[in-house]
């Protein structure tokens, strides 16, 4: 995501790149010379050298010619170097999830908004056209009364399994882990550390973990490394979630809120982990979207349910998905498109209107569309399953408050300890 936001944002108009940071010094250095290139090829002599290579994330705050940072480092460092560039006078643009708790969350809400910053949260998916239609039908009442809305949430299966886990994590348990949805804290073998990483800057805040090429080296292109460990990322909150309950929460009109029930299967009222809202809405978190059909009965047999980051929408007058990466957006009854006015029914994610959304509200100081409320609110509802699915059971939050009612336990869960000497 780093190179991608680089290649973005040194081809822009109306942003100047004047530096990268990174703890891995060859992929610093391949990001400035990345800008150098961009930006020389621009100029006839093509000699521009205006970008600085950072180790130390501070030193590129301490700029005083610097508006901007954006934040695409490991998800445990999110919320404390969002946190740290507010204090630092600069405008955020932070991927998501913006925290690994919902207490990091709520104090990276109150640091913007006490130091009057300008921060977007990286989840573009609610700035495709399509997608924002679909959500502004439901959220203004298309599908009548919205029973019931779902979304995946993937267990650990595909990393813990993968053929590059094997060897470090003892065969008996790659099964009982694969299974957990959640990420998890258990021990890698420790390797030499490569030249060049500055690895206890990259460990950061979190719990000490030896170094380990898994939590670091992508094992195929498009997978977060880190995500598996808990100290370190969120597992499905990480992947996609977030993305997910960006645009759910949107389109149902609870953005800035959340659910008031986390319901566990072990209760017995729903085969999956379900959040309930106030108003009775339900979202239903499964593991494919056959289980949309065959245990909730919710759209026949024949629906096409297909792709990521959004969810399907059940209510009295019919029912619509808002996913991306699977083909066309999908209703019944069909005649809902003729309401939805889509331009068209295709949802592209390299068509949207993120960054633009971004730069116009740094000129006009109003708040973006994924705002830091927004972005802490669906971090913030991933946060909620894991917590249900650590303690497997059921769990009342009151949104308001942000706490859990009358439990201990479950409190006490919403936040962590970071690692000495670092601080929010």
């Amino acid at each position: 995501m780093g190179r991608g936001h680089l290649r973005r944002l040194a081809g822009d108009p109306n942003a100047q790149v004047l530096g990268v940071c990174d703890v891995d010094r060859t992929r610093c250095e391949e990001g400035v010379a990345l800008a150098d290139e961009t930006y020389a090829a621009e100029r006839a002599a093509g000699t521009y050298r205006g970008c600085t290579a950072y180790n130390d994330y501070r030193e590129l705050l301490a700029r005083t010619d610097l508006d901007a940072v954006v934040i695409a480092t490991p998800d445990h460092w999110h919320a404390l170097q969002a946190i740290d560039a507010a204090k630092a006078g600069k405008d955020i643009y932070c991927e998501k999830p913006v925290s690994l708790t919902i207490q990091e969350g709520r104090r990276l809400v109150e640091a913007v908004r006490r130091y009057g910053r300008v921060f977007q949260t990286g989840t573009q998916y609610r700035s495709i056209p399509a997608i924002r239609r679909v959500c502004e039908f439901v959220r203004n009442g298309g599908l009548g009364r919205v029973k019931s809305a779902f979304t995946i949430w993937n267990n650990l299966r595909g990393w813990i399994g993968s053929p590059r886990f094997r060897p470090h994590v003892d065969a008996a348990r790659v099964e009982q882990l694969g299974r957990s949805y959640i990420s998890l804290d258990f021990a890698l073998p420790a390797e030499p550390v490569p030249d060049g990483l500055d690895w206890d800057l990259w460990v950061g805040p979190a719990a000490w973990h030896e170094y380990n090429r898994l939590y670091h080296t992508n094992p195929a292109p498009g997978v977060v490394p880190w995500s598996f460990c808990e100290d370190f990322g969120a597992a499905s909150v990480t992947w996609h979630h977030s993305h997910s309950a960006d645009v759910i929460q949107y389109a149902l009109g609870v953005e800035n809120s959340g659910p008031v029930e986390i319901l566990h299967p072990s209760g017995g009222e729903y085969p999956t982990l379900t959040y309930r809202y106030a108003d009775g809405t339900l979202l239903h978190l499964v593991d494919h979207w056959g289980m949309v059909k065959d245990v909730y009965g919710a759209v026949p047999a024949a629906a096409r349910l297909d792709g990521l980051f959004g969810g399907v929408f059940v209510g009295e007058r019919g029912w619509v998905t808002s996913m991306t990466g699977g083909g066309p957006i999908q209703a019944s009854p069909e005649s809902l498109f003729d309401e939805i006015q889509l331009p068209t029914r295709e949802s592209n994610p390299g068509v949207n209107h993120h960054y633009e959304n971004w730069f116009e509200c740094l000129r006009t100081r109003h708040g973006p569309s994924a705002d830091e409320e927004i972005g802490h609110r669906a971090a913030s509802l991933g946060h909620l399953a894991g917590i249900g699915y650590k303690l497997e059971r059921s769990l009342r939050w009151d949104p308001g408050q942000e706490d859990f009612v009358g439990d201990d336990e479950a409190n006490r869960l919403a936040s962590r300890a970071m690692r000495e000497p670092w601080r929010m």
